[in-house]
């Protein structure tokens, strides 16, 4: 296996939500939320989890009386991505290079 391949992000509701914010900058959790077409409790559970990785910040605001969740990838998590998608990049690769085929003796010649 690829050593920059990261099993942690690669959990499929964790590499979208990185992968979202990877061109951005603050994202409102409620546009990842509809975006990846998650609830909000899901979300909440993944963006907990790569928080707690270092892979990304949340930050908590009040806008007119409305609690805002926003969340960004740390330089950190923007990194992690990056290797990861280069280790996924190199599978894809891997997999469209073709590779002669090695036969077996034909066990009736012995």
């Amino acid at each position: 296996m690829d050593p920059s391949f990261d099993e942690f992000l690669h959990v499929p509701a964790r590499l979208s939500i990185v992968a979202l914010l990877a061109p951005a900058g603050w994202v409102d959790f409620g546009f990842l939320r509809d975006t990846i077409e998650t609830s909000d409790s899901a979300l909440s559970k993944q963006v907990s989890a790569l928080a707690g990785a270092g892979y990304v910040s949340v930050r908590k605001t009040q806008d007119n009386g409305t609690r805002r969740t926003h969340v960004q990838l740390t330089p950190e998590g923007r990194e992690a991505f990056q290797r990861h998608a280069a280790a996924l990049e190199r599978i894809v690769e891997a997999a469209r290079t073709p590779v002669e085929r090695v036969t077996a003796p034909d066990a009736r010649t012995r």
